[in-house]
């Protein structure tokens, strides 16, 4: 597998990222059924408080981004943070940094080529619970995320299509390996437990209660990153612990939380629970 990308850059509010999350991918040539089908689970998934995770490709991605712009999206692009791609997407990737977070692991400046989009995608299915696979054919993109997907133990889930269109091949054949049948979001969320004991969690009301982090929130100091350190070991702990440990605000322990998750460090159990993975023998602890 590719390794833990060495830089995470964000433009938004990043504490999306520390809700539940779910990947949406598909076919870029997206059939219009396929497309109102994306904007449909995507827009159920926010009324479930879900952040949706796509790529900021044409046709499904785009579905999927335009739907929950209200409710909490998250764009991962090939290219540096500073770049427009596709170019006629331009007006969708300044509102998702406006209202939801746009993420990279490129140096600004980066033009998206061929080979950075297997990377970004590993990125779309490591920041995700799991991945629904909308429309795609059996040689595409989504399909990588898809098996990306598996080899970070994410759960992978597939809308069935028509025999008949080569654009749903891929995801029926997810379905024949054992993918989850997706046909309405109460699917999705009965695929991943882990959305539900979120949901349920007594620190979901916080996100409530809570107002959402500006974008200008300043980043956490070296002695706040500390304390939260502190905090976490190999066995799994819950977020109110820290908030009682530290008295930190709960946005700023959620970006400590994301920067720790998206650099390989951090692992979520089913249920919220939080735990340090170990560092290997031939390098130091975080």
């Amino acid at each position: 597998a590719d390794p833990t990308p060495p830089l995470i850059i964000s433009k938004g509010n990043l504490s999306l990222l520390s809700r539940s999350c779910v990947a949406m991918v598909g076919a870029r040539n997206a059939s219009a059924a396929g497309r109102r089908m994306a904007a449909d689970l995507a827009t159920g998934l926010g009324k479930h408080n879900v952040t949706v995770v796509s790529g900021l490709a044409r046709g499904i991605d785009t579905a999927c981004h335009q739907a929950s712009l209200d409710t909490g999206t998250c764009a991962v692009i090939a290219g540096g943070i500073d770049n427009y791609y596709p170019p006629e997407n331009q007006a969708l990737q300044d509102a998702i940094i406006e209202r939801g977070v746009l993420i990279s692991e490129m140096p600004p400046g980066t033009k998206p080529q061929g080979r950075h989009f297997p990377r970004r995608n590993r990125l779309i299915s490591g920041i995700s619970a799991g991945v629904v696979v909308v429309e795609a054919a059996l040689r595409s993109g989504s399909l990588i995320t898809a098996r990306y997907a598996l080899e970070q133990n994410r759960d992978v889930m597939a809308v069935p299509g028509s025999p008949l269109d080569p654009r749903a091949k891929g995801n029926n054949d997810l379905l024949r390996q054992g993918a989850v049948f997706i046909e309405t979001v109460d699917d999705i969320l009965a695929a991943l437990p882990t959305l539900n004991a979120l949901q349920e969690n007594h620190l979901s009301q916080h996100y409530r209660e809570e107002p959402s982090m500006p974008n200008h929130k300043a980043d956490p100091t070296n002695k706040e990153r500390t304390a939260v350190l502190e905090c976490l070991g190999p066995v799994p702990i819950h977020r109110d612990e820290i908030v009682q440990h530290t008295s930190l605000p709960h946005s700023t322990i959620s970006i400590v939380l994301i920067e720790l998750e998206l650099s390989g460090h951090l692992h979520r159990e089913a249920g919220g629970g939080i735990a340090l993975i170990p560092a290997p023998a031939n390098q130091s602890e975080v």
